[in-house]
């Protein structure tokens, strides 16, 4: 068996690690730092671990019919589920899900307190020499935090800002069902609009998919209450962006904190640029950025790799109907 490594964000200790799994399971790992170096060679995989943008990029690999199982260093894979993609149509797809709570979670409580604390107006006002003047500030203590999908980064939000004092965390997932015990609540997606009005902190975790593409439409926004925030690390096709971007111009809304957007990068065109009081980040919150990420990343992919050979179960495989 041969196994193809994308290893752009690999260091020597990731390698030795996948190279000792490897041994220990008598299979055969090759390595590429880009999609250019695929050769002939590397087209008898018949496992490849790596960033699914640059597998996509792949397309010899994508129409081998030897491939028969992709790991992707990725949470969400809507953009590897297209029907037909793959020449193997019962390839099997596992993603990286749990492996970004930490990093996610870490970021959200950031930007939250940068937007509550109003840490980007006294930084912009530091940046030209200028002594701020005192604003109002608010707290995630007494906040009510909805947290809209309840995955590992939702529960790994849930668990930190706890620690905070907020006067409620309200957790939202499709089934309304969720074992994490640090949610006071939680409830079905289809009560949503019932969640929105007590909301003073939205935190959007979503997987892209069909069911969740601009589900925060322009009557939900409208439903939040004056002053509200939003915080979306999932996916942009998740919110109504001229919505937001109206919300936020008018004063209805806060503040926003966007990671992901519907096409990225984000157009240069895009109003969301001059939009008051949103917060940009070019997609950082989970990446390959982090550490403990990477540690963590490859971890998984090394414990599947022993089940693999084994014929046992994976974790973490994708159900290509569902999207996630």
């Amino acid at each position: 068996m041969k196994i193809l490594v994308y290893s752009g964000a690999l260091s020597p200790k990731h390698r030795q690690q996948i190279n000792d799994t490897a041994a220990e399971m008598k299979v055969e790992v090759m390595y590429i730092d880009s999609v250019e170096e695929i050769t002939e060679a590397h087209l008898d995989a018949e496992v490849v671990y790596g960033f699914g943008f640059n597998i996509l990029s792949a397309e010899k690999l994508i129409n081998s019919r030897k491939l028969k199982w992709l790991s992707v260093t990725s949470a969400g894979v809507d953009f590897l589920l297209k029907p037909g993609l793959f020449a193997n149509e019962d390839l099997i797809i596992t993603n990286s899900a749990g492996a970004y709570g930490v990093s996610i979670a870490e970021h959200i409580i950031a930007v939250s307190l940068m937007m509550m604390r109003k840490l980007t107006y006294h930084y912009t006002e530091s940046v030209n020499g200028k002594w701020a003047e005192s604003v109002i500030q608010r707290s995630l203590k007494d906040s009510r935090i909805t947290v809209w999908g309840t995955g590992d980064i939702g529960c790994s939000f849930a668990r930190r800002v706890k620690a905070f004092e907020p006067a409620s965390i309200t957790g939202v997932c499709r089934s309304g069902i969720c074992s994490e015990t640090v949610y006071d609540r939680v409830v079905s997606s289809a009560e949503i609009d019932g969640i929105l009005p007590d909301t003073d902190l939205l935190v959007m975790s979503l997987p892209g998919t069909a069911e969740t593409d601009g589900i925060l439409s322009k009557q939900r926004l409208s439903m939040l209450p004056k002053g509200a925030y939003i915080v979306n690390v999932g996916r942009g096709t998740a919110i109504d962006e001229d919505a937001l971007a109206d919300c936020l111009d008018e004063g209805k809304l806060e503040g926003a904190a966007l990671d992901v957007f519907r096409n990225e990068p984000l157009p240069k065109d895009s109003r969301l640029w001059k939009t008051k009081n949103l917060l940009i980040t070019p997609h950082v919150a989970g990446n390959l950025t982090l550490q403990y990420t990477v540690d963590k990343n490859v971890e998984m992919f090394c414990e599947n790799l022993r089940a693999y050979t084994k014929g046992q179960p994976l974790k973490h495989v994708v159900d290509k109907k569902a999207g996630y």
